[in-house]
């Protein structure tokens, strides 16, 4: 072997022969001439003192690889969304998969956007499945099988305006009478609480005292992994008395046990897709979602002047911004405002005008000279 670190093997190539870090580093530069062997090994050896011997371990680390990272990663965490996360990855790997990670660069990326879009998917979609592919990358970096400056560049694509619906109570009332009386039920908790369809649905008599009115989420059952607590309405503790009272008449007759408040005859309630579309259209407000009930549930509590922070517990929202876009303005609610603006103003205006010693009611302001 050479000063140099340069070996040569009989009748194959040329290998560098090194110690970085305190790790000694055998490598094969893949070719039998020794010029272009100093020249690879110099470069080899610059990329080892600044990276250290993860450079190697990058040009053996796959896309494959990274994607196992990640799935590990939610496994460990417990984490709900894991069936999606596998749907992206399978996208992901039909581009991707059994490519080395340091050769899917910028341009790369790029090209796998426009045949997403080609294809059909949403800016959303094409988002979350370039959020799961950076998540690989960082975790292949934090690992330390590749480098920082391995990780592509990823621009994500403008995405469309969050969703404004939200039921006014007339709209409300109407789409009840086409319900059937399993989702009634559902829909009005919806209507109150603002609770996500899973929590709703999900709901076992366990968390529920009928005595005080009170219901409870546990923590990790939710979204935000936060438990919850909310008092009832009047209302909606007499609809929940009720459906208590047939459920246990429900357990007397067939000799079950029914753990769930929402329920269609002991089975729980898994989805109401198809009704629920049905009671929309006859309802007259075709395309409404059942996740608008959270939205006017916000916006109800708001306008009740419950204060936002208090609403924001009942709810579940745990940042202020996403509690914001929930709080959905109307017209109706322009109307008031320029209402309360008026009678403000005329007030202003009267006070002047009494001030200058005129007749108060008249709304306008003295004449000026």
């Amino acid at each position: 072997m050479g000063k140099d670190g340069l070996w040569f093997r009989g009748g194959e190539c040329w290998y560098l022969d090194t110690s970085v870090r305190g790790r000694r580093i055998r490598r094969s530069l893949n070719t039998t001439s020794r010029p272009e062997a100093l020249t690879k090994a110099r470069q080899l050896m610059a990329q080892l003192e600044r990276a250290g011997p993860r450079v190697l371990r990058a040009e053996r680390t796959t896309f494959n690889d990274l994607a196992d990272l990640i799935v590990q990663d939610y496994s460990r965490n417990e984490r709900r969304s894991t069936g999606k996360l596998l749907t992206i990855l399978e996208r992901l790997r039909d581009t991707f998969g059994g490519w080395r990670a340091v050769d899917i660069r910028g341009a790369d990326v790029s090209d796998y956007i426009d045949r997403r879009k080609r294809a059909g998917a949403a800016n959303g979609t094409v988002n979350r499945e370039l959020a799961a592919l950076k998540r690989s990358f960082r975790l292949g970096v934090r690992r330390e099988l590749i480098s920082h400056d391995d990780v592509p560049i990823m621009d994500l694509l403008q995405e469309a305006n969050p969703r404004a619906g939200f039921f006014e109570r007339r709209q409300f009332d109407a789409l009840l009478k086409h319900l059937p009386p399993e989702v009634q039920l559902v829909a009005h908790f919806g209507y109150e609480l603002g609770w996500r369809f899973r929590e709703i649905v999900t709901l076992a008599w366990r968390q529920v005292n009928l005595v005080d009115g009170i219901v409870r989420l546990d923590p990790g059952s939710t979204k935000n992994n936060e438990g919850r607590v909310a008092y009832l309405s009047p209302e909606l503790l007499a609809i929940l008395q009720a459906q208590h009272a047939a459920t246990r008449e429900l357990e007397r007759e067939k000799g079950i046990i029914v753990p769930w408040v929402f329920h269609r005859k002991g089975r729980r309630i898994l989805r109401f897709l198809a009704s629920w579309q049905t009671a929309c259209k006859k309802a007259g407000i075709p395309g409404m979602l059942f996740h608008d009930l959270r939205r006017t549930a916000v916006r109800n509590m708001v306008r009740a002047g419950v204060p936002e922070r208090v609403a924001m517990q009942i709810s579940g929202h745990r940042t202020r911004s996403v509690f914001e876009r929930y709080n959905i303005t109307s017209d109706a609610d322009l109307r008031e405002a320029a209402t309360r603006i008026a009678a403000h103003n005329n007030g202003l205006a009267d006070r002047h005008h009494l001030a200058a010693g005129g007749p108060a009611g008249t709304g306008s302001l003295p004449e000026g000279r």
